[in-house]
């Protein structure tokens, strides 16, 4: 009996398998309808406002009627009438979100709607969730650590990356660990242990295309032992991520020794398919002049990135950042200019 019962496993498995497909499939369908249908309803209401034909009082009747005559509807508020409303003139110009906005739930399109700015940053999140493929839950946090400023951060301060680490956004400026409870006076150790318990959000800061491959992971060179910090593989670039964890603000001596671990893994640990390992230096702080000098003449394939243990302010980001496109844009004039 018991033969038998393990010989049918595997079709039971993938009975089970075709119910949860058909289901997730279900779901998805029933969420592209109700999205599109947000949209045809706040498109209807924009239009009905804007040529003049309702007012604020028509759609508050709107809302009223359907709640006497259908009380079955649900949403339908006020409230959620001009969310619907805000929906549609928000992305009626935007032909990534005409494509992607199906793939989203109602519930991460009104947290993208309320905690974003410009339609730049809302795009970026609506693939980032998509992509990664957040819970709401998770996208709430992504949305609360400024992710889009810190990343646009990373992308114009690093020079020496691939073009491919910047378009993907494979690195923030900044990482924040407020999810740590580290003493006063924490280590390195302390620091490294903490972010290996709460691994799971450790990843989710440092992006969903990171695979852990140990801690103190050790690589031999000569008659010597040298250990890294913390070792991750990154599924899309398709190679080893080296993490060294500095509790002061970087020095660029930090550099070589990155340079020596990088080199130690090419040569020992990555395979032929794979592509050359690139390193990730968390500093407590960072000096911008200091790190483009450090950087200059440096080819290694690293990231300089300081860290936060509490939320960052966005108004101080989304400051930094706006100073350096402005920075960015005299450049450019007087390259223009110049004829450079």
């Amino acid at each position: 009996m018991g033969g038998k019962m393990t010989s049918h496993l595997d079709d039971f498995k993938h009975v089970v398998f075709l119910i949860q497909t058909a289901r997730a499939n279900a779901y998805a369908k029933v969420n592209e309808e109700l999205i599109n249908l947000y949209y045809s309803v706040g498109k209807f209401v924009s239009e009905k406002v804007e040529n003049a034909k309702w007012g604020t009082g028509v759609v508050d009747r709107l809302a009223l009627f359907i709640k006497d005559n259908h009380p079955e509807i649900k949403g339908f508020t006020r409230r959620g009438l001009y969310r619907m409303k805000q929906f549609y003139e928000t992305y009626k110009d935007s032909e990534i979100v005409s494509a992607l906005r199906t793939q989203l739930s109602w519930t991460h399109h009104r947290l993208i709607l309320a905690k974003t700015k410009t339609i730049k940053e809302k795009e970026f999140y609506i693939k980032l969730a998509i992509k990664e493929n957040l819970s709401s839950r998770e996208l709430e946090r992504q949305l609360n650590t400024a992710v889009y400023e810190r990343s646009m951060l990373a992308n114009k301060i690093v020079s020496t990356l691939s073009s491919q680490l910047k378009e993907e956004n494979i690195f923030k400026d900044t990482y924040v660990f407020e999810f740590l409870d580290l003493p006063k006076d924490y280590s390195e150790k302390d620091l490294r242990k903490a972010l290996v318990n709460r691994l799971k959000d450790f990843i989710l800061e440092l992006g969903r295309g990171f695979s852990f491959v140990g801690e103190e992971f050790r690589v031999e060179v000569g008659a010597h032992d040298y250990y890294i910090d913390l070792l991750f593989f990154h599924r899309d670039l398709r190679c080893l991520v080296a993490v060294e964890l500095k509790i002061e603000e970087f020095q660029p001596e930090f550099i070589g020794k990155m340079n020596f671990y990088l080199e130690a893994l090419d040569r020992d640990m990555k395979k032929a398919h794979e592509n050359p390992s690139v390193g990730i230096l968390l500093c407590k702080g960072k000096d911008e002049e200091v790190v483009e000098f450090a950087m200059a003449r440096n080819i290694s394939p690293t990231m300089i990135a300081d860290y936060e243990t509490k939320l960052i302010d966005k108004k101080l980001l989304r400051a930094k950042l706006h100073e350096l496109i402005v920075l960015e844009n005299r450049v450019r004039e007087e390259e223009v200019r110049y004829g450079r």
